[in-house]
């Protein structure tokens, strides 16, 4: 017992030390793929979409470091789904399977340490109380507000190839229940009514990994996120397209070890996400978008995401339409 403990100790220190020099904002896209349209009653959407998030960027703070011996690369694929069980009110889940990469290249060795397999679940119930409020909100806007929970279905116990367990960063999992509550507003201009904005809001209350390294805690920092959403509709090749400019505020606070803030993790993030979207036919999607960073403070010395790249295809049931009874 008492070897144990110390070989424990040592793997923590370890952990401490690796997490100060290689923290990042990478991990499993949970936040950004929350949030599909509320449609009519009785629809149901199907989206299966891949993610490519690539961070080969060393920040000290806002200051941009001369140093690319770090890569980190998160593959994820990503299945969403949403029911309309009524006109105003739907229930939304998200499930993740991850393959998560960190290489560090320094003195001509290359260091890699990954993870790969099924990721953490986000259960979500939204309503919309545009109906409700007829006397503040427009005919054609909307104001929905949506609260769920990450379920930690990921595992959070994964080794490296010396049989040593791989910072909470790297694991497919959190081992935590997270609270996640999420504000959108959307409305049309007059002078285009195909032209829309959107304004989201998330905030992800983090829950705590209580069996972390066996013996201590682990905390990611709590989220919010805000996007700022412009689309619009033009008719091309006959096909309707749906191209939009997202511009994204990303903060979160710092992560806490064995109840200590942890040096070197959170900070906050500005990105602009363009994306294009196609109608392949009318109940299927085609959509591809690219997360390009426009600013970064991070606390300390971390990794930031260079650029992600998120396709896939979005496909909607509609319900049968009822004829009406002539006789």
């Amino acid at each position: 017992m008492f070897y144990k403990k110390i070989l424990i100790g040592i793997l923590l220190f370890n952990a401490l030390i690796l997490n100060s020099q290689t923290c990042c904002s990478g991990g499993i896209p949970l936040s950004n793929n929350i949030g599909l349209p509320l449609l009519e009653k009785g629809t149901l959407q199907l989206g299966l979409n891949y993610d490519y998030n690539n961070l080969n960027t060393l920040n000290d703070g806002t200051e941009k470091l001369d140093d690319n011996s770090r890569l980190r690369i998160t593959h994820s694929v990503i299945l969403n789904s949403s029911y309309a069980i009524s006109n105003n009110f739907s229930v939304e889940s998200l499930f993740t399977w991850v393959n998560q990469r960190r290489n560090i290249s320094q003195f001509g060795n290359n260091n890699l340490d990954q993870s790969r397999g099924i990721g953490d679940a986000v259960l979500l119930l939204k309503y919309d109380v545009s109906k409700l409020l007829p006397k503040l909100i427009d005919n054609n806007a909307s104001l929905q507000f949506g609260i769920g929970t990450k379920i930690p279905l990921g595992s959070s116990t994964e080794l490296n190839e010396q049989g040593i367990t791989l910072n909470a960063d790297l694991q497919p999992g959190s081992n935590a229940w997270d609270a996640i509550f999420l504000a959108s507003y959307s409305s049309s201009f007059n002078f285009r009514p195909s032209l829309s904005y959107n304004i989201r809001t998330i905030y992800r209350s983090t829950g705590t990994n209580n069996t972390y390294f066996e013996n201590t805690t682990y905390k990611f920092g709590n989220e919010f996120q805000v996007f700022l959403i412009f689309s619009d509709q033009f008719t091309l090749l006959k096909t309707l397209s749906n191209p939009s400019v997202s511009f994204k505020y990303r903060d979160t606070l710092l992560d806490q070890i064995g109840g200590f803030d942890l040096d070197n993790t959170g900070g906050n993030w500005v990105s602009v996400i363009p994306n294009f979207s196609i109608y392949l036919t009318p109940n299927l999607t085609f959509s591809t978008k690219a997360e390009l960073p426009i600013y970064n403070n991070v606390d300390g010395t971390q990794l930031t995401p260079t650029y992600r790249i998120t396709t896939g295809l979005l496909f909607k049931v509609q319900p049968k339409k009822t004829l009406p009874n002539l006789n």
